[in-house]
């Protein structure tokens, strides 16, 4: 059985015959709030594998931008 602490943003869950959890339904604003931690953590990553890149010009990020 699934522990309903393991889920604080849920406001109710599904669940089966013997209680164990299979869905949470979210009101939309802690959705919201979980999409931008988990963009926020996606664009924290990028950032840290692209920080030993040499930056390029303006004119060869475009130059790179049309390349197919």
């Amino acid at each position: 059985m699934s522990s309903v602490d393991a889920y604080p943003f849920a406001q109710e869950f599904i669940t089966d015959s013997q209680g164990k959890i299979h869905k949470v339904i979210l009101n939309i604003a802690d959705y919201q709030k979980l999409l931008e931690a988990i963009e926020d953590e996606g664009l924290y990553r990028a950032m840290n594998e692209a920080r030993h890149e040499t930056p390029l010009s303006l004119e060869d990020a475009l130059t790179e931008l049309e390349q197919p």
